[in-house]
């Protein structure tokens, strides 16, 4: 089949940085015909980078590549009254628009969905803010490391009780405003299901602090009905599960079944300390973690990390290596799976970027068109899309509104 999934949908996007690229990204890579509008300064990732040979260039950002393949890109003021009767225009033919502006922005910049679908009854509208569009917060702006201590995840990777000298820590780059994408864009599919079903579009609104908090798994549960509090560096009440460093890098240990304990002692050469008393079960062994730790990481260092974690594999040990960046790129698994794609993307060349972690039987992921240079597609959409004529357009951008 030639379809993609989501041929035939019509997307606009008023996206900055990541949450909203990353919702209308999963889009596109469906195959829904994505038009990302930007200000005449372009999205702010295009000034992140990395850069190749870290040179900055508008067009070049790695995180703006990876965000914005398979998009068309038009520039629009959306602050005079031409550009937003244009916009108008855009989601008048829109089957979704997703943005993450803030709440004080939406208003200045039109966002009214009680307006849009007066004109466009079938329109789902995905709004993408810090936290939601009600509530006591739903104005504070925030950053990524605001998000990840507004929803719980920094402190579970940071100290915790008699830790307190080891701060909260958060991720590296903008990892909330990633999951704010994927939630936003599972919830619009949802309503765009709903909206094929009844003929009725409707306003989508994500939280990213509750797309966090949604995540925070049983530690979340652990305060109400135990009074604990969880953290990274917590007690663990049975052992050994923890990290290790090897020689050439670091392992995760999880031995905590007996058989697997007893599998690790025999790989190690039966050392005369594991039958000690101190040791003869997962608690005890957890009760006297600082000493078995310090046994264990003596022979742990001596060790390579791929060599130990497969003869782990061979003995039922469920060790699991700690894979850097470049251990990703050169996975045979990764690679065997086709999860790496390259993009030719002009003034760059190629470049090689996550592909999709699904495969459709019928409608596969493609990766059909590199990362928009910044307005690349204005005078095309104008003309082809909106039907204005070359000379009108040359008028807009005169008056720089294009």
């Amino acid at each position: 089949m030639n379809e993609h999934a989501l041929s035939g949908v019509r997307v606009v996007e008023c996206g900055d940085l990541v949450a909203a690229p990353y919702a209308s990204k999963l889009l596109a890579d469906l195959g829904a015909e994505v038009i990302k509008v930007e200000p005449l300064a372009g999205d702010s990732s295009r000034r992140r980078g990395p850069f190749p040979g870290g040179r900055p260039d508008p067009n070049a950002s790695g995180l703006y590549i990876y965000l914005n393949t398979n998009k068309r890109s038009i520039t629009l003021d959306l602050t005079t009254t031409r550009g937003r009767e244009l916009f108008g225009t855009l989601i008048d033919r829109a089957d979704i628009f997703v943005h993450n502006a803030p709440p004080a922005e939406m208003a200045s910049l039109g966002f009214d969905y009680d307006r849009f679908a007066a004109r466009n009854p079938r329109l789902v509208m995905t709004s993408i803010t810090p936290f939601g569009l009600v509530g006591p917060h739903r104005e504070y702006a925030a950053t990524d490391m605001i998000l990840w201590n507004a929803g719980g995840i920094a402190y579970l990777n940071g100290g915790g009780p008699g830790t307190e000298a080891m701060p909260p820590l958060k991720t590296f780059g903008h990892q909330s405003e990633f999951q704010g994408g994927v939630n936003a864009a599972v919830a619009t599919l949802g309503a765009l299901y709903a909206a094929a079903r009844d003929g009725q579009g409707q306003h989508v609104s994500v939280s990213i602090q509750e797309c966090l908090a949604a995540i925070l798994e049983l530690t979340f549960e652990y305060w109400p009905y135990m009074g604990l509090v969880a953290s990274r560096l917590g007690v663990k009440p049975i052992q050994p599960l923890d990290f290790m460093e090897c020689a050439d890098g670091w392992i995760f240990l999880c031995c905590i079944e007996e058989h697997q304990w007893r599998s690790f002692v025999e790989l190690m050469g039966n050392p005369e300390w594991a039958a000690m008393e101190l040791f003869e079960n997962r608690l005890t062994r957890a009760a006297n973690w600082d000493a078995l730790k310090l046994m264990l990481q003596d022979w742990v260092k001596e060790q390579r990390v791929d060599e130990l974690y497969r003869a782990a594999q061979q003995r039922r040990i469920p060790f699991a290596p700690v894979s850097t960046m470049g251990d990703l790129l050169r996975s045979e698994h990764l690679r065997a799976r086709g999860f790496f794609a390259t993009v030719a993307q002009p003034t760059v060349g190629p470049v090689t970027v996550p592909g999709a972690p699904y495969h459709f039987s019928q409608t596969p992921w493609t990766l059909r068109s590199p990362a928009p240079t910044l307005g690349e597609h204005t005078d095309a959409v104008l003309t082809g899309d909106l039907h204005l004529t070359p000379h009108e357009v040359d008028a807009l951008r005169s008056e720089r509104v294009v």
